[in-house]
């Protein structure tokens, strides 16, 4: 084969590119399947939080709407000029849920009476989330942010996007396990979905993800209808759940709606200073999922200003989540990518198609009730063939650097293992041996550090990616090409993507590439 027909074969791979332009009927069906693929993340950081604070099941219902109405907001700031344009949803991340922890654990600790302790939580989680944004902000739009990238090389994008893949293996297959039956059935459909049945229907390579979806819901469906299925099992649809939900609510898109935060309380100040910690691993993702989305899109490489202008527009996403008071802030999800390397749809009206999608299902209480009946087992199987794909598309940057240097090899390995190791010393959930850092009295400015130290050393990308860019930079014995860089560097221009866009814009509204 001549390298002008590996060429072609290599620009046929995706079939709606970033620019292109899919008939809006179709955008918004690719577009609810792109956040069906987040929907197990979109409702389980609720559902922590909630839990954590004794929160109400009207309430919880109420603050799942607001996740959602709060990621489409985000979404479309991304694809606005205010975003970097790449082909990525914004969602929770759960980055933040130690520094939010952490707050929980400071109001309690003051052991109000004669009020719900729950709903000062949730006011100081949010005005934590609020004031910490607007560093992110700062970092993004000024473009201080987008010099890092000056210090990223492929060996440090490379691990660092797989282990946004590994990062879920804990929660696979234990989702999967809820009921075997209904996740491997779901998991072989996705399977076969997208890499036998897509080779022959177009509806097939558009649509593996949301009919696999749809294959378990309707399995778990008959099994919950016919009894096989018991009403104490992960995969029993609730039918009550719909019933009570309420036919319209514009609660989700009131800001403040638990109460305005006292803005003199100690708690919240140490705390927004924690949650600095959850922006720090955030970003760290984040500027590994752009590299990833842009490799998949078959699109060029991030440039500065972009990669600067996405962390400023994820600043902007969290400033108005926790206006909302999500609980939480918004991040760019793993999940969208893993579903463009498997539907092979790129193109940016179907992330808008599916981010106005999200403004309107909240609204719409019982449609948002019926998505939450959306199976664990189900989710996990997802999270099982998604996830995979991430980890691989990591791998893939690897194919740019020298394998055969030893220098390379170690610094991969090291960070590898870092990643997957570091966070079992210090994080209480993954191991029972755990020692957490817990240093000073609570509230205190060396008990803030620590929590801060604490998030970064209990999030793998964020280990990993330390490590890698850290000895990438400081160890001889590789050259600039040695490490991946010329070839990288030669398409991180702003003319490469002027040239992309260009053939972009081209396409009629609806051709297939």
């Amino acid at each position: 084969m001549s390298a002008q027909e590996t060429e072609e074969k290599k620009e046929g791979w995706i079939i709606y590119p970033i620019g292109s332009k899919p008939k809006w009927p179709l955008a918004i069906m690719l577009g609810i399947q792109q956040y069906l693929t987040m929907f197990g993340a979109t409702v389980l950081i609720p559902f922590i939080i909630g839990g954590a604070i004794g929160m109400p099941p009207a309430q919880l219902a109420l603050l799942i709407s607001t996740m959602f109405f709060a990621s489409g907001i985000c979404t479309l700031i991304q694809q606005s000029p205010l975003g970097n344009r790449l082909p990525v949803v914004q969602g929770g991340t759960f980055s933040f849920l130690g520094p939010a922890f952490a707050i929980i654990g400071m109001v309690a600790g003051k052991k109000l009476t004669g009020v719900d302790v729950w709903q000062i939580q949730m006011q100081e989680i949010a005005a934590a989330v609020m004031f910490a944004s607007v560093v992110e902000i700062v970092l993004g739009y000024t473009g201080i942010i987008g010099k890092v990238k000056r210090l990223i090389s492929p060996i440090t994008i490379g691990p660092t996007v797989a282990m946004i893949g590994l990062a879920l293996f804990s929660i696979g297959a234990p989702w999967m396990a809820t009921n075997w039956l209904i996740s491997l059935i779901t998991l072989i459909a996705l399977i076969l979905y997208s890499q036998v049945f897509s080779l022959k229907s177009k509806v097939f390579m558009m649509f593996p993800v949301l009919l696999a979806i749809l294959t378990g819901w309707i399995v778990a469906f008959i099994g919950t209808v016919t009894g096989m299925i018991s009403p104490d099992n992960a995969a029993y649809l609730k039918p009550d759940l719909i019933a009570s939900a309420s036919w319209f609510s514009f609660e989700p898109m009131m800001p403040f709606k638990w109460g305005f935060p006292d803005l003199g309380s100690a708690t919240l100040w140490a705390g927004t200073i924690g949650m600095l910690a959850g922006y720090f691993a955030s970003m760290v993702e984040s500027i590994g999922d752009y590299y990833a989305c842009a490799r998949i899109s078959e699109a060029p490489v991030p440039t500065e200003k972009m990669i600067s202008k996405g962390l400023g527009a994820e600043g902007l996403g969290c400033l108005i989540a926790g206006i909302l008071q999500t609980g939480n802030g918004t991040t760019t999800y793993s999940e969208n990518i893993g579903s463009i390397g498997l539907t092979k749809v790129a193109s940016r009206r179907v992330i808008i198609a599916g981010a106005i999608a999200m403004l309107l299902i909240p609204i719409c209480g019982k449609f948002g009730a019926s998505l939450a009946t959306l199976p664990k087992p189900v989710v996990g199987a997802m999270f099982v063939g998604l996830f995979g794909m991430i980890a691989s598309v990591g791998l893939s940057n690897l194919q740019l650097v020298n394998m055969n240097n030893s220098r390379n090899l170690f610094i991969i390995g090291l960070a590898f293992f870092c990643g997957l190791s570091v966070p079992y010393h210090f994080n209480p959930m993954l191991s029972a041996n755990a020692v957490p850092l817990v240093w000073g009295e609570a509230g205190s400015i060396v008990n803030t550090l620590s929590n801060i130290f604490q998030a970064i050393l209990t999030t793998g990308m964020a280990v990993t990616a330390i490590v890698a860019m850290i000895l990438d930079n400081l160890l001889p014995g590789a050259t600039k090409a040695d490490r991946g860089l010329e070839a990288w560097e030669k398409d991180a221009t702003e003319e490469a993507w002027e040239k992309a866009e260009e053939k972009w814009a081209a396409m009629k509204e609806g051709e297939i590439r």
